[in-house]
């Protein structure tokens, strides 16, 4: 499992898959053009696949994240995440309570949930989160869950309340990021911003640019820490 540190720096370009967003091409295309852009974490959703087409889509999504070393997070399906052996699970606040999630998964994995309310945060900290998935920052249309806006005077607030690290989520692009991470967030989460665009590398490598532009002129603070 990643330590914390290395997890930090894994949130940095967070990809949330989507093949219905992915402009009809193969989902495992656009998801290695999209690491080789600059994506440090990759997130698979399966809202509608069976679960033999979902353990089937994440075996080949494992073989080439672990080819290129990134981790893999699945999303809500622990079963899944456990039989391809994934990094990471990601919890939405209706799945499997989290301390179950943590009594089953053991110490295989890292464990993410979603909020939206400092409340939520505070609980999913308490109960053994490793990151948090907060949002919407921004309206959004890629995720049909995200619920109303929180802002980033939502996500800054959520970022000050908790010590784990924070991945912003919703509405999220190449003009906006580096707002969204002067919050004190870790990290962007992006779907369409990247798998909805013509070349997934060059949508990936235009928002690297700017998360690592930022990193550069705070010397480190703002990317989920402290000065």
């Amino acid at each position: 499992m990643l330590d914390s540190g290395e997890l930090r720096g894994a949130l940095r370009l967070y990809l949330c898959t989507d093949r219905v967003l992915a402009l009809g091409r193969p989902i495992a295309e656009a998801v290695e053009a999209a690491v080789a852009g600059g994506v440090t974490m990759v997130q698979l959703r399966e809202k509608e696949a069976s679960t033999g087409e979902f353990y089937r889509i994440a075996l080949e999504i494992k073989a080439l994240t672990g080819r290129l070393h990134v981790p893999l997070v699945i999303n809500d399906r622990l079963d899944i995440a456990l039989a391809v052996e994934a990094e990471g699970l990601h919890m939405g606040r209706s799945d499997l309570p989290l301390p179950a999630a943590r009594r089953l998964a053991g110490g295989k994995m890292f464990i993410g949930v979603s909020a939206s309310t400092v409340e939520e945060a505070l609980l999913a900290q308490a109960q053994g989160a490793d990151y948090l998935g907060v949002g919407a920052v921004y309206p959004t249309g890629s995720k049909a869950d995200a619920g109303a806006a929180i802002g980033l005077r939502g996500l800054a607030e959520i970022c000050a309340a908790v010590k784990i690290p924070v991945v912003g989520i919703g509405g999220v692009n190449r003009g906006n990021a580096a707002e969204v991470m002067k919050t004190g967030a870790a990290g962007i989460a992006v779907i369409s911003g990247i798998l909805s665009q013509p070349d997934t590398g060059e949508a990936a490598r235009d928002l690297r640019t700017v998360l690592d532009a930022f990193a550069d002129s705070s010397g480190g603070r703002g990317v989920g820490e402290a000065e």
